[in-house]
């Protein structure tokens, strides 16, 4: 079975056939850098993350653009609540999306754009634009016409034109042909940062960025663009719009993961419930919160609760239970030993996580019974199996992200413990109990837990 992904503009199942023989082209609508993000940024950066892994394991060249929007209304209004320069604002939060997405064990993107970066590629799109016809200035604003596009426009969100309404997405309607017309540039206002274009000084509106910034990394035509659900309209919408009516293919596939929920409420800052990362991983640690946003099927939506978090934070200490048992019996894993049909099969159904992660638990269930009975055949098979599946999700504990190598000081930690771990055992050799479990309190007391197996004592850090 190949990979079949479920295209929001035909709402149907499809196979994935890529533009170029295997070669995949993503792009993912990033962060809007006007606050910090919450784990319903995040989830999106978890999603695509598994299915670019996915992509890649699966034999793909991946290229995968993730933007950034640096400008518009929202940082705009922040800055002036905070009487700072816009750039302050957006540069602030564009490094506590990065910190984020590293946190969680996201795959740092092929390339990261900025919109104010490519002003020049934006002028040159609505150029082609207005030589077409479907775009008009105005006011010293520049819009796109939808009545230009009117036998295409909606059928990405299932919408007719007769029935949407204004666009509303500037200050003075009055200088649009159509009130659903939507602005593709904004003309100069008091206070506000301005770039030069033929229609005079302005900044780009919030859909044009998109198209601009795709077109140019992965070409006129690429494979997959990304993004929550609530992007379909009127932001995605308008992206196909403006590429299509200038001539681009644009994307083939358009992917769209669910929302995340506390109670009926979307999750977002205007609400007052985000729930920001760092605090998030003062809960749990970051690998556990990964595995809460990717076990759920990335369409579904997902309800926030405390309970549930802590939930998955223990299935996934399940897994991790069995590879570090697991790895100390067996030291070398097979990193292309083949992957269970079944976890292959289920990706393959559009990214199916829930079903992929029941592939893992069931065979890290047949690791115990391997290590309980010393089986190291099994346990060599059944180890390399769980590792290259967490690998390709992003879960694996002995990766480099979740096992803090690199660090200055694990090596030293390391050697302390097992200093401790040795003098130990000696005041066990010679019935000096009371010795050894003085050491075993003071480790305990240190953030270690000792577990004593028939391979000897084993330590981690507490949970």
């Amino acid at each position: 079975m190949s990979l079949h992904i479920y295209d929001t503009s035909t709402r149907a199942i499809r196979e994935f056939v890529p533009v170029e023989a295997g070669r995949a082209s993503i792009y993912l609508c990033g962060a809007t850098v006007q606050a910090p993000p919450h784990i319903g940024h995040i989830r999106s950066g978890v999603n695509f993350d598994v299915l670019r892994r996915w992509l890649a394991r699966s034999g793909y060249d991946v290229t995968f653009c993730r933007n950034v929007t640096d400008i518009d209304d929202k940082i705009i209004r922040v800055s002036a609540e905070e009487a700072v320069s816009w750039f302050v604002i957006a540069e602030r939060n564009q490094r506590a999306f990065t910190w984020a997405y590293d946190t969680l064990g996201c795959l740092p993107p092929t390339v990261e754009p900025r919109a104010t970066g490519h002003v020049p590629e934006m002028i040159t799109l609505m150029e082609r634009l207005i030589e077409r016809g479907h775009a008009y200035a105005s006011g010293g604003d520049v819009y796109f016409s939808v009545q230009s596009y009117a036998d295409h426009y909606g059928k990405l969100s299932n919408q007719k034109l007769e029935n949407m309404r204004a666009a509303a997405d500037t200050d003075d309607e009055t200088c649009k042909r159509d009130p659903r017309d939507f602005a593709l540039w904004k003309g100069a206002k008091p206070g506000e940062p301005t770039w030069p274009t033929p229609w005079g000084l302005g900044r780009p509106g919030w859909h044009l960025e998109c198209s601009a910034m795709a077109t140019k990394y992965l070409g006129p035509t690429f494979d997959i663009h990304g993004g929550g659900i609530d992007l379909i309209f009127p932001h995605h919408e308008n992206e196909i719009a403006q590429s299509q009516a200038a001539g681009d293919g644009f994307a083939r596939y358009w992917m769209h993961n669910g929302m995340l929920k506390i109670g009926a409420e979307k999750m977002s800052k205007s609400l007052g419930n985000s729930l920001l990362i760092p605090d998030m991983v003062q809960k749990v640690r970051p690998v556990e919160l990964r595995y809460y946003l990717a076990a759920p099927h990335y369409r579904s939506s997902i309800d926030y609760s405390e309970e549930a978090l802590l939930e998955a934070a223990a299935a996934y200490q399940r897994i991790e239970g069995f590879v570090t048992r697991a790895a100390e019996v067996i030291h070398d894993v097979d990193a292309d030993a083949p992957l269970p049909q079944a976890f292959a099969d289920a990706l393959d159904d559009d990214l199916g996580t829930p079903q992929a992660l029941a592939v893992v638990h069931e065979v890290v269930r047949e690791g115990n019974v391997a290590l309980a009975r010393g089986d190291k055949e099994a346990i060599a098979r059944l180890l390399a199996e769980t590792q290259n599946m967490l690998d390709v999700l992003g879960l694996d504990p002995r990766s480099p992200q979740w096992r803090g190598a690199g660090s200055d000081l694990s090596p030293v930690v390391d050697a302390l413990v097992a200093v401790a771990l040795e003098q130990r055992k000696a005041a066990r050799a010679r019935k000096d109990y009371a010795a050894a479990d003085a050491i075993r309190d003071q480790l305990t007391e240190a953030g270690i837990t000792v577990e004593d197996t028939p391979h000897g004592a084993r330590w981690e850090l507490s949970r």
